[in-house]
């Protein structure tokens, strides 16, 4: 009788186990889209980025990019269903091939060209790959966790930004002095030569692009502005010429169009906030003429 008893209770909580698991994997299957997972290694902001992308919905529009990209913030733009997958620290070619990896594409990919002297990271692209991606049984505690982190740290939407970006533009530009900053990234891209790295990643980008043009997508490039000295820098003008030559067409490239006396920089690369906003409202520009030129066709 001991033992009849025993086992019946083994089985009771087998199937109770069986239960609760079957009803996570439901919970997560049915909730865990659109959840921004939490980061655990230390590629924290990556994965962040990455996490976010993969379990969303695809959006219309994904920028890929550098820290200059980075800059960029998804609140400054008026485009909706605009995602920017930039890394700081990270080269373009990371974001572009996880893109190109997904089962679904968005409608139109811009690769930032700027910077790419630095290898793709292998270990973020497996891991957000269609093929990587964790079976969603096997995530209801971090879906949970994600919900409940997203509930109380929600981004700013671009409605809810909008005043505050508005007073920041109303503002003149920055009298910071930069000078230190400038002369330090500028010393750093006379030394570098970036020839190598970028013919091979303009290499690999180029059978991206093909590959997710032959899927519906739509591939531009842009080049975001720098402070004068370092668009004429070594490092710029090796970069320049090496993917100017391999994309020459110029309707394979993004304007941005932008007053750039009105631009600051807080090391002569990166973009402080008032000019990350004003670049960003430059491209919403250009994406709408895109967007229209599509529609009338």
């Amino acid at each position: 009788m001991k033992q009849q008893g025993s086992f019946a209770w083994l089985v009771r909580c087998g199937v109770a186990a069986a239960v609760t698991l079957a009803a996570c994997a439901i919970a997560t299957a049915r909730f865990g889209h659109g959840l921004q997972l939490p980061a655990t290694t230390a590629r924290d902001g990556a994965v962040v980025t990455l996490n976010r992308y993969v379990d969303n919905p695809v959006p219309d529009i994904v920028l890929v990019g550098s820290s200059l990209t980075f800059r960029l913030k998804e609140e400054y733009f008026a485009t909706p269903r605009l995602r920017n997958l930039a890394l700081a620290g990270g080269s373009p070619v990371t974001g572009l091939e996880i893109v190109a990896n997904q089962r679904q594409l968005p409608k139109w990919i811009v690769v930032e060209t700027n910077v790419l002297s630095r290898r793709p990271d292998s270990v973020l692209i497996k891991r957000f790959s269609a093929s990587g991606r964790q079976p969603l049984f096997f995530r209801p505690v971090r879906t949970a966790v994600a919900a409940y982190e997203n509930f109380m740290h929600a981004p700013a939407t671009h409605a809810q930004a909008a005043h505050f970006l508005q007073q920041l533009i109303a503002q003149p530009p920055s009298n910071f002095d930069n000078h230190i900053y400038l002369g330090r990234a500028l010393k750093e891209r006379e030394i570098e030569d970036p020839t190598a790295a970028t013919i091979a990643n303009v290499a690999l980008m180029k059978s991206l692009i093909e590959s997710l043009q032959s899927r519906g997508a739509r591939v531009l490039l842009m080049e975001l502005p720098c402070e004068a000295p370092i668009e004429s820098a070594r490092f710029t003008r090796i970069t320049r010429e090496i993917v100017r030559n391999a994309f020459p067409d110029p309707s394979r490239w993004l304007p941005v169009e932008v007053d750039r006396t009105e631009l600051r920089w807080a090391d002569g690369v990166h973009l402080d906030e008032r000019s990350a906003i004003l670049v960003s409202r430059a491209l919403d520009d250009s994406l709408a003429r895109l967007e229209s030129a599509d529609v009338s066709r």
